[in-house]
């Protein structure tokens, strides 16, 4: 599987599209709200990306609940993660079965139209960032790692490999690294004992297939952005933390990424600083210049890791409803958001 994910431009492919799916390079392919009209139309969407391709594709989406849910209409409506335990009533029990039920739903409904991962869930802690806020489970290191564990026991038992994001924590910077370059002067030791925990708990669990770094900077432990960093994805990820599975880079078109160069010179450093996956989103021409000019490779490890995210569940929205699992995810969701 060829390390870069970019994105087709509608709900059907154009002959460009299935010119650059086709390249060795392109081994993934990310879905976006314009992509998307029904889920008839996005299942055969799916299948036209799979045939253009002609070999194993990696097919994502940023599925997490409120106001990151791609997919809306004919989809259950998740609630935002940071809304769960008011949700439940403050009650911890409830709150850790409507996280299991949101990743259990959102991982059948995603899977039922062709796509194989949504990246989630949210690891990041909700405190002065506004872009990552209610994403986040709360502002509680136990309550996130709690939460957390349950929304993703919900996506395995739908067979969805979970991928955590923003490692090692985007809440505790302002700027929003899609439009800015976010930099955090904390200690490692103080990112450690923090925005770290969630990921190093669920980590030692077992609970994480991939992981997605942040587009932040955190000078006291390297000058480079976390996604361009060997230190953080090679040194302390890697080893440290004993990772084997899969890094995505953040989105190398937003803002947080300029710092490194152009589109060729961000995919290059990327790969070079570990990760197995870049994405080129939103941006046709640096995708195409990337693909082009890139000194980039098809790495076997980084293959083997990816494929082991391809999924295998073989329920179809049409048999959806008749599943039992999805009916009582379903109706206890919608109970809870009703009672708001």
């Amino acid at each position: 599987m060829g390390p870069i994910m970019l994105d087709v431009q509608g709900t059907s492919l154009s002959a460009e599209d299935k010119e650059l799916l086709e390249h060795p390079l392109v081994g993934g392919c990310i879905l976006f709200s314009r992509n998307y009209h029904s889920p008839q139309q996005m299942t055969a969407l799916t299948r036209e990306i799979r045939e253009a391709a002609g070999s194993d594709i990696l097919l994502a989406v940023d599925h997490e609940g409120g106001r990151v849910q791609r997919f809306r209409e004919h989809f259950t409506a998740i609630p935002a993660m940071g809304s769960l335990w008011s949700l439940a009533g403050e009650d911890n029990a409830r709150a850790i079965q409507l996280a299991y039920q949101c990743g259990l739903l959102m991982a059948l409904e995603v899977q039922a139209v062709g796509i194989d991962i949504s990246f989630a869930p949210v690891l990041d802690i909700n405190g002065v960032s506004e872009v990552i806020g209610d994403r986040a489970f709360g502002r509680q290191t136990d309550m996130i790692i709690s939460l957390a564990a349950a929304f993703i026991d919900g996506m395995k038992t739908a067979g969805m490999p979970a991928t955590g994001k923003h490692f090692p924590g985007h809440g505790s910077v302002r700027e929003d690294s899609h439009i800015a370059l976010p930099v955090d002067p904390r200690t490692f030791t103080d990112i450690s004992s923090l925005d770290l925990k969630p990921f190093k708990a669920l980590l030692a669990k077992g609970a994480l297939s991939a992981l997605m770094p942040a587009h932040v900077i955190y000078p006291e432990v390297d000058t480079l952005g976390v996604g361009f960093s060997a230190v953080w994805l090679q040194k302390i990820l890697r080893q440290t933390l004993a990772f084997d599975g899969v890094i995505f880079s953040d989105d190398l078109s937003m803002e947080g990424a300029a710092v490194i160069g152009g589109y060729v010179e961000r995919a290059e450093a990327a790969q070079q600083a570990g990760c197995d996956m870049l994405l080129v989103c939103n941006n046709r021409s640096a995708a195409v210049e990337v693909i082009d000019n890139a000194n980039i490779r098809i790495d076997p490890a980084g293959s083997r890791r990816l494929g082991k995210l391809l999924k295998t569940s073989r329920t179809d929205w049409a048999s959806l409803a008749g599943d039992s699992r999805w009916q009582q995810a379903s109706r206890f969701i919608k109970d809870l958001m009703s009672k708001e």
